[in-house]
Order: C-alpha cells, then sequence, then structure tokens
C-alpha cells in the first residue's frame, strides 16, 4: 500500500468531498485495477512529451514560477 504524505497544519485549499469520502481513491484503484491506465496510454503521450520537455528546460523551477506570477500580476 502506497504511503500518504502527512498533512501539514497550513494548507492552501480545502479538499474536496469527493476526496474526503475517498471516492477519488476508490475510482483510481478501479482503474489501476481494469488497466484502463495502460490502455490509455498511448493518447496521453503527447501531453506527457510536453510536459517533460517544459521541466527539462526548467518551466516549473522556482526562479520561473515567480516570473509567470510577476507578469500575470502585471497584465
Amino acid at each position: 500500500m502506497a504511503r500518504r504524505r502527512r498533512s501539514s497544519f497550513f494548507r492552501s485549499r480545502r479538499p474536496s468531498l469527493k476526496t474526503a469520502l475517498g471516492i477519488t481513491r476508490a475510482k483510481r484503484r478501479f482503474r489501476t485495477a481494469t488497466g484502463y491506465y495502460a490502455a490509455t496510454r498511448w493518447t496521453r503521450a503527447p501531453r506527457n512529451a510536453k510536459r517533460r520537455a517544459l521541466r527539462r528546460v526548467g518551466y516549473y523551477s522556482g526562479p520561473m514560477k515567480l516570473m509567470r506570477l510577476i507578469l500575470r500580476l502585471m497584465r
């Protein structure tokens, strides 16, 4: 069984009702057990490749996140 992350006292968002009731986790387990993720892997390949490329060039790094925030605020 996968380890759950320890929640901290400060949290930016409240979990949804579905998450609190465990519905989201049950759906994920069902999809994994039935092979849904393996069957749809090829449809997600382009998006995953784009995300990998952005990660390599530092798009998700701290300074880039700050720069995007500043640009968003200046609009």
